[in-house]
């Protein structure tokens, strides 16, 4: 049943991607943009974390999980921290995922020399 969840929600979320590239002028760079958002502000209202528990991989492998865990570190750390965890608890809990980012990037652009 897990498995099924987690392609169902899933592929919701990929379907509406989809319609909001296709259906407007907005580009898959801006349609990526809207999703990180997105999950953001589901997480502040405490919406995207019983998702994420209920569809598993469904919900945590697409794009909008990013900022539902940007937002999860910051109110973590402005809890524990003050203002100082809210600058900095974003970059900690996502600090991998960004540097992995840059990195895989970077040696992508070496490999294989982008034009543009």
């Amino acid at each position: 049943m897990q498995y099924l969840l987690a392609f169902v929600v899933g592929g919701l979320i990929c379907a509406i991607g989809q319609l909001i590239i296709d259906g407007t002028r907005l580009t898959a760079g801006h349609t990526m943009v809207l999703f990180v958002v997105a999950g953001a502000v589901l997480s502040g209202l405490g919406l995207y974390e019983p998702l994420v528990r209920l569809a598993g991989a469904g919900a945590f492998v697409p794009v909008s999980n990013f900022g539902h865990v940007l937002t999860k570190g910051i109110v973590d750390h402005l809890g524990r921290e003050g203002l100082w965890g809210a600058l900095s608890g974003a970059f900690e809990v996502a600090g991998a995922a960004i540097a992995a980012s840059i990195l895989f990037g970077f040696a992508m652009a070496v490999i294989f020399h982008p034009r543009g």
